[in-house]
């Protein structure tokens, strides 16, 4: 069953340029992992330093093998350490269905 993932990240002003070419690359990743199927980042208007990444993923078992390839933790690594903190995720699935 296909997830969608939130993906909740706040970004000092003072880092957006350089995290900005950072977020790129690991959707560049991502879309070439079994699995992947689309992505989209959001921006609040209401508090320019969030961003919301919404990811959707054909099942939570592709998802858990992305969120465990190296590719992804080098990048993810690089990201938090600009952010000065960790990025959230949530996992959701369609519907009602267990």
């Amino acid at each position: 069953m296909a997830v969608k993932i939130f993906i909740k990240r706040i970004v000092p002003e003072d880092r957006a340029r350089e995290i900005i070419p950072l977020f790129r690359e690991i959707r560049s990743l991502a879309t070439n992992h079994s699995g992947y199927i689309s992505g989209e980042t959001l921006r609040s208007m209401d508090r320019p330093d969030l961003f919301l990444v919404i990811s959707t993923w054909h099942s939570s078992e592709d998802w858990k093998k992305w969120m465990a390839s190296e590719d992804r933790k080098k990048n993810q690594d690089k990201i938090d350490a600009l952010l000065g903190g960790e990025t959230e995720y949530e996992m959701f699935h369609y519907g009602f269905s267990e």
